[in-house]
């Protein structure tokens, strides 16, 4: 299971995160940083990322789309990386339960 962190987290995590998460990405180093989210969405769905985002854009496309890619959708306010970093951890198994799950997006609060 490997996620595709949007533009509005670090890119820190994708190294910070990597034992949970192998194979994680962010945009900016997939070349995607300040593009259309609809390019963010197919490249996510091609290559087999769950999305995570602070912003509602990708939960929206969700619904709209469906999956994949499925969505993981941060909504805590502005939290520092190492707490946004704490909560992804704590949630590990639900975000495999996720993964598997006929949800289309994941809400942390």
């Amino acid at each position: 299971m490997k996620l595709l962190f949007d533009e509005n987290l670090s890119p820190k995590l994708v190294e910070s995160l990597g034992t949970l998460f192998p194979g994680s990405s962010h945009v900016h180093t997939c070349g995607l940083g300040a593009t259309d989210d609809h390019l963010v969405w197919e490249y996510a769905k091609a290559n087999g990322f769950l999305l995570v985002s602070k912003d509602s854009d990708f939960y929206e496309l969700s619904l709209l789309e469906g999956p994949p890619p499925k969505v993981i959708w941060i909504r805590c306010g502005n939290l520092p990386t190492p707490a946004i970093e704490s909560l992804l951890r704590n949630h590990h198994s639900e975000i495999e339960g996720f993964d598997t799950d006929d949800q289309t997006a994941f809400i942390l609060s």
